[in-house]
């Protein structure tokens, strides 16, 4: 069946491996590596002024998202088109991507469909293109489907920010193993569920509903949250955006590294507070506040305000996952990488009764995350 805009297809689907090096071996010693986002996958059609939105079953969902057929009459520069991509739920005070069950509350809604837009704010990844300019290009390789999204959207890349919500999937093409898992820890650092890996050759055409080795998915699972919360401490924080203009966005949060006497950072925490709570935390903060980064503070990120080191809070979260722009235990476990805590939430208790020192130590850190590694799936 030669692809149509307005009539959906059957989506391409991948196999699995446990092992960079088994990829290779199955690509042939190179391939392109893409991150694989945790997020809604849709297939977008195009025809003029015409967008429909439809799931990887095939759903019409073009009513429950109006702000993703905005961006992309906003970008398409085609005349009809036929794009895959990944709407994934962002949290824009952080810039950090949410978990897919964020996005799935927009699905099935008649009703609210502005408030769950503003609520719920998605970015949509673009990792492949079935039709250009009225071009079937499932017959054609991978490589050369990338380049026609680039020419139906020309002015958008692979980085997104609040104006422009739709980007290219990350994605980068390599023969050397240690730049694949660089790839895959900056990918789960990000809060993707790991990469894809996707053969180059010539017979890498889209295989609309089948499933193969043209496509392989590799990515680390585990059996639950964390069990355990972390007492962290606020070292900086971002002016908020939207809804949170005028307040803080999210704080910089950091472990205490009692060996170097210094404080290292392990997330940027901008969920579990109440609106109130929001309102709250320049005043909080104020007493705290400098005008740069505290000698004791060991940080690769830049935040808009800079703390002394006073204010302890308890956060939970998912895993702690490799980070290449936290400091924490940076370089121990992992070759220029640190430790992060991914999808940390606020609970609601500030620790009064530690001091900075007390709070949760990058020995803790480490020893969570080797405790998490022999719950792998």
């Amino acid at each position: 069946m030669h692809p149509s805009p307005g009539i959906p297809l059957r989506v391409m689907l991948a196999e699995r491996l446990q092992s960079i090096d088994e990829i290779f071996e199955k690509m042939g010693g190179k391939a392109a590596f893409e991150y694989k986002y945790d997020g809604l996958r849709v297939q977008i059609h195009v025809n003029g002024e015409h967008v429909e939105i439809y799931s990887r079953h095939l759903e019409r969902l073009t009513e429950q998202f109006p702000d993703v057929v905005g961006v992309v009459k906003r970008y398409f520069r085609g005349e009809n088109g036929i794009v895959e991509g990944e709407c994934v739920p962002v949290d824009l005070n952080t810039g950090e991507m949410l978990p897919f069950q964020v996005v799935s509350r927009r699905r099935g809604r008649k009703y609210g469909i502005e408030e769950a837009v503003e609520e719920f704010p998605v970015v949509v990844f673009l990792f492949d293109c079935l039709y250009a300019n009225s071009r079937d290009m499932t017959s054609k390789p991978l490589l050369e489907r990338r380049e026609a999204i680039k020419e139906l959207f020309p002015q958008i890349n692979e980085d997104w920010d609040e104006e422009r919500r739709i980007a290219l999937s990350r994605q980068i093409v390599t023969s050397d193993r240690r730049e694949a898992e660089r790839f895959f820890t900056r990918a789960l650092s990000e809060g993707c569920e790991g990469i894809m890996a996707k053969n180059i050759t010539e017979k890498s055409v889209y295989n609309a509903g089948g499933r193969g080795w043209l496509w392989i998915k590799y990515k680390k699972e585990y059996k639950s949250e964390l069990t355990d919360s972390l007492d962290l401490v606020a070292v900086g924080a971002f002016w908020g955006k939207g809804r949170r203009g005028g307040t803080y966005g999210a704080l910089l949060m950091a472990c205490y590294n009692p060996k170097e006497d210094r404080f290292e950072t392990v997330c940027k925490l901008g969920t579990g507070f109440s609106d109130e709570e929001l309102e709250r935390l320049p005043n909080i903060f104020e007493p705290y506040r400098l005008q740069r980064r505290h000698p004791r503070v060991q940080s690769k990120i830049e935040p808009d305000i800079h703390f002394t080191p006073a204010v302890v809070m308890e956060v939970i979260g998912a895993e702690i996952t490799f980070s290449p722009v936290h400091s924490a235990a940076f370089g121990v476990l992992k070759e220029e990488a640190g430790l992060a805590l991914r999808f940390p939430r606020f609970t609601g208790r500030y620790r009064d009764d530690k001091r900075p020192e007390d709070a949760t130590t990058v020995e803790e850190l480490i020893e969570m995350y080797r405790s998490q590694q022999k719950r792998v799936v």
